[in-house]
């Protein structure tokens, strides 16, 4: 896909419209035309598109910090195109993550999740994410429910597929825990394969 880097796109919005006003002043409307058109078709680019494609690259470099200062060029996420401005709040979802920020994460994630999101992959990708918020917080029936959720589409992504088991093996040993600690010692001693306690025989004289 053809991108173009968005500190270049900034300077030919400002190159095409303010050289289609001056020309537009001095020359006449027609003149400025076709300027003013391309500059205003990159001006509408950014507002809809906004600088998703390369805040994404850098998420995928790990690179936190450099995505949210490119995100901070988008001056207004409520203009993006919905399906970007679904990606764009995981991207500051994943980065509140990294700052161990989860409550402003959960709520990045419920907006997501609230929109029209690419595929399925993505949509499993958010409601893991606010399983595993909720289990942390030891929400097992909101965590459970959002898992339910996500195992439910058609996931193609291996890692995603990958993920999603292993939080299956986490809620089955949650399950464990949970029995064990209703049945007190006994539970435990059950889990450990000391289910059975011997009598004790009385004295010989």
């Amino acid at each position: 896909m053809f991108k173009i880097n968005i500190y270049l796109k900034f300077a030919l919005i400002a190159l095409f419209l303010g050289g289609g006003i001056i020309l537009w002043i001095f020359q006449g409307f027609w003149y400025s035309f076709p300027l003013l058109l391309i500059g205003i078709g990159l001006l509408a680019s950014y507002f809809l598109l906004g600088t998703i494609m390369s805040a994404a690259e850098m998420i995928q470099e790990t690179d936190f910090a450099g995505a949210e200062k490119r995100l901070n060029l988008t001056v207004k996420p409520g203009w993006l195109y919905v399906t970007n401005r679904a990606v764009y709040y995981i991207m500051r979802g994943a980065i509140a993550m990294d700052k161990k920020d989860t409550k402003g994460a959960e709520e990045l994630f419920q907006k997501a999740n609230s929109m029209k999101l690419p595929s399925d992959n993505e949509k499993a990708m958010v409601l893991l994410q606010l399983a595993n918020i909720n289990a942390t917080k030891n929400k097992w029936t909101a965590a459970k429910k959002y898992f339910k959720e996500a195992k439910s589409l058609k996931v193609s992504e291996g890692a995603i597929k990958e993920q999603l088991n292993q939080f299956e093996k986490a809620l089955q040993n949650q399950g464990q825990v949970k029995l064990a600690r209703t049945m007190g010692k006994q539970g435990v001693q059950m889990m450990r394969g000391g289910g059975s306690s011997k009598r004790r025989r009385p004295r010989m004289r």
